[in-house]
C-alpha cells in the first residue's frame, strides 16, 4: 500500500509516518504539510490512500479532495483531524473523504482505519457516526443550537452575521465592537472551522442552520 501523509504539525506528521511506516504492508511515499504538496505528490507518486490533516499550511485541504481524486482516481481519503463539527465532517465527507478520525485516536485505530480504507470500506469515529446519524434523522439539517461547539458565543453571533452577507464594518457597527475586534473574530472564526476563506465559512454556516436562528436584521430569533 503506497501512502501519503498530509500533515502540517510536524511532530503530529513525523509521529504519524514513524506509525505507519512500521506497519507491515504500508510504504509512506512521501509526506507533506500543504495542499500543494499534497496534489503534487498524488501527481507523482500516485498513492493508494491518502491520510490528510483538514487545516495545512497553505489553507483548507477540503478544497483539493475533488482534484486529488481527478489527478488519481483510486487513492482513497482518511482524514485524520482535529476538528470535530457538523460542517467540517458533512464537507469532508461530500468531498469523498472514505473516512474521518480525530488525532485523539490511538495508534492502533488509526493503523486499523488505514487497512479498512485502503480494502474498500469506510471508517468513522464514533463521535462521527453520531453527528451523520442526527444528519439523517434530522432531513439533513444540522442543528443549529450544537452547531459548532468550539466557537464562543460572540464568534457564532458574527457568523451568524457573516452568513447573512454583512461586512465586517456592518458587524462592527451592529455590535458596538472596532473593526480591528471584528477581523480577529473572522480569523479566529476561520481557524476554529478549518476553511480558508469567508465564503467557506459562509457555505458551513448556511449549512448548519446557523442563520434560522438570525433575522435578517442581526438579531437573534425569539
Amino acid at each position: 500500500m503506497r501512502l501519503v501523509i498530509a500533515e502540517d504539525h510536524p511532530l503530529f506528521r513525523d509521529a504519524l509516518s514513524t506509525l505507519l511506516a512500521g506497519e507491515a504492508g504500508i510504504q509512506v511515499v512521501a509526506t507533506t504539510d500543504t495542499v500543494a504538496g499534497l496534489l503534487e505528490t498524488a501527481a507523482s507518486r500516485a498513492p493508494d490512500v491518502a491520510v490528510v490533516d483538514l487545516a495545512l499550511a497553505d489553507g483548507s485541504a477540503l478544497a483539493a479532495l475533488d482534484r486529488l481524486h481527478a489527478i488519481v482516481p483510486g487513492c482513497r481519503v482518511l482524514i485524520l483531524s482535529s476538528a470535530d463539527d457538523d460542517a467540517a465532517v458533512y464537507a469532508a465527507l461530500r468531498s469523498g473523504a472514505q473516512g474521518y478520525l480525530l488525532k485523539s485516536s490511538t495508534p492502533d485505530e488509526i493503523l486499523r482505519a488505514v487497512h479498512t480504507i485502503a480494502a474498500g470500506d469506510g471508517v468513522y469515529d464514533g463521535s462521527v457516526i453520531e453527528r451523520i446519524t442526527r444528519h439523517l434523522a434530522t432531513g439533513g439539517h444540522a442543528s443549529s443550537s450544537a452547531a459548532f461547539p468550539q466557537l464562543t458565543h460572540r464568534e457564532r453571533d458574527v457568523l451568524g452575521l457573516i452568513a447573512l452577507g454583512r461586512s465586517n464594518a456592518e458587524i462592527a457597527d451592529h455590535y458596538v465592537l472596532s473593526l480591528k475586534t471584528v477581523r480577529n473574530h473572522v480569523s479566529n472564526i476561520l481557524t476554529k472551522l478549518a476553511v480558508a476563506t469567508r465564503a467557506e465559512a459562509i457555505v458551513a454556516a448556511r449549512e448548519a442552520g446557523l442563520t434560522r436562528d438570525v433575522s435578517p436584521t442581526g438579531e437573534p430569533h425569539q
